[in-house]
């Protein structure tokens, strides 16, 4: 009789649009590795299509996007859409920046899952992803 191993968190951390700060986005990748998580990051100035298109290839339970470029209310939405069409329905979408908590509440009504402000403690984001994924996993 064979045991069957469960493999670890993957996340993909995204930087999309002209976004040219990933020094948060670093640091949230690392601190997620620290908490045993597998992440895949996209660099700089990605599409949202080309982030969903990496998630698929990835195989990922999450998708978190590191956004202080104010265009939140237009990535989110377009990577929405981008997982809707590629059928990534089991995929959480999460992400951190500057983001006002209007803009929050209507986010996370289009689906979009917990965000992060600046300074919230890593500990905590991995705790949320992890237990999303253990909660939704299909096995």
């Amino acid at each position: 009789m064979s045991i069957q191993q469960e493999r670890p968190v993957r996340v993909l951390v995204a930087k999309v649009g002209l976004d040219g700060h990933d020094r948060g986005a670093k640091v949230i990748a690392a601190a997620l590795r620290d908490a045993g998580i597998e992440v895949i990051y996209t660099g700089l100035r990605q599409t949202p299509e080309m982030v969903v298109n990496a998630a698929l290839q990835e195989d990922v339970d999450a998708i978190g996007i590191s956004i202080l470029s104010g265009a939140h209310m237009t990535v989110f939405p377009k990577v929405i859409q981008c997982m809707k069409d590629k059928g990534l329905d089991d995929v959480l979408l999460t992400g951190g920046g500057i983001i006002p908590e209007d803009d929050i509440a209507a986010l996370h009504k289009m689906g979009v899952g917990k965000l992060f402000p600046p300074g919230t403690d890593t500990r905590d984001i991995a705790a949320y992803i992890t237990g999303w994924v253990k909660e939704h996993r299909q096995f």
